[in-house]
């Protein structure tokens, strides 16, 4: 089979027309990434104005804080608790949907939407939901069960809400991806199982769920990383990190470490260390998950 190839008369074009791109990645990407890194082998003063170059004291403080290694607890708990709920959501939901026969169109529409919302004000909508005083939910819960539901004092119930405040946007997302991975598994496969007296929920685990497996594993990273740095806006509109910090995320805590409490050095030792954990989850991932998907091509 014969590709067509693009040829350009003058040698300087390819380049010019990737030079925006370059520099966009260089001036929002690697520019505050090396900064960062200096930064985190500095103290600095609040005002930025005198700096002192300390080596690793800022990371060696790290690790010996205890606040921070509770964050570390909370920040893994938080994101695999997203990543396991939007992920069976979005697969239970691809499902049913890939069965409907009448409106498809529009129910996939209706549950796409959810994406299209910003996370500060997919924390907003659930705060309206889920707040102690005014909350639909939570209203409902103490009349009719008995439950005081109070997100502002208990730490479980906090983590709750933010976890399905966080969960519900990232839904549409899986959807969308476990939507195509299900178009993509031949039918003649579940009408032969289906023949052989399969029943769906057989079907699904033997047939339908294998096939799935690339699919699963490219949202699984995706919604790793989702948890652990676009979730800022969920935790600063619902919890700000309380009560007590049982919500204080590590992308949060480099918030209110260097913006509020202006220390920049251990502000960016925490984006160093954080960068770095995502870095080696993903690489684990990559490396040792990987190797039992099978590709169908």
């Amino acid at each position: 089979m014969l590709r067509k190839r693009s040829y350009f008369k003058s040698k300087t074009l390819p380049y010019l027309l990737i030079l925006p791109q370059v520099l966009v990645t260089l001036t929002f990407f690697y520019w505050p990434a090396a900064q960062g890194l200096v930064s985190s082998f500095q103290i600095s003063d609040p005002f930025g104005l005198r700096t002192q170059f300390v080596w690793f004291d800022n990371f060696i403080a790290l690790f010996r804080d205890p606040l921070y290694l509770k964050s570390v607890g909370i920040t893994l708990l938080f994101s695999g608790s997203v990543a396991a709920l939007s992920i069976c959501s979005g697969l239970f939901l691809a499902t049913m949907a890939n069965r409907i026969l009448k409106f498809k169109s529009l129910t996939r529409t209706l549950l796409i939407w959810p994406y299209a919302v910003a996370p500060a004000i997919s924390g907003v909508l659930w705060l309206f939901l889920l707040h102690p005083s005014y909350g639909v939910v939570s209203i409902s819960l103490k009349n009719w069960f008995g439950l005081d539901w109070n997100p502002l004092l208990d730490s479980n119930d906090a983590m709750l809400m933010i976890v399905l405040a966080s969960s519900w946007k990232q839904i549409s997302y899986n959807f969308v991806f476990f939507v195509a991975g299900l178009q993509a598994i031949p039918n003649s496969l579940i009408e032969a199982a289906a023949m052989d007296g399969a029943s769906p929920f057989r079907r699904f685990w033997a047939i339908v769920f294998p096939l799935l497996a690339p699919t699963m594993f490219f949202v699984t990273v995706m919604n790793i990383i989702f948890s652990f740095f676009e979730t800022f806006g969920v935790i600063h509109t619902v919890t700000q990190g309380g009560p007590g910090g049982s919500t204080n995320i590590l992308v949060y805590k480099v918030y209110q470490d260097g913006f509020i409490g202006l220390n920049l050095g251990s502000s960016a030792a925490q984006s160093i260390v954080l960068m770095g954990l995502i870095i080696l989850i993903t690489t684990l991932q990559f490396k040792y998950v990987e190797r039992k998907i099978h590709y169908t091509g």
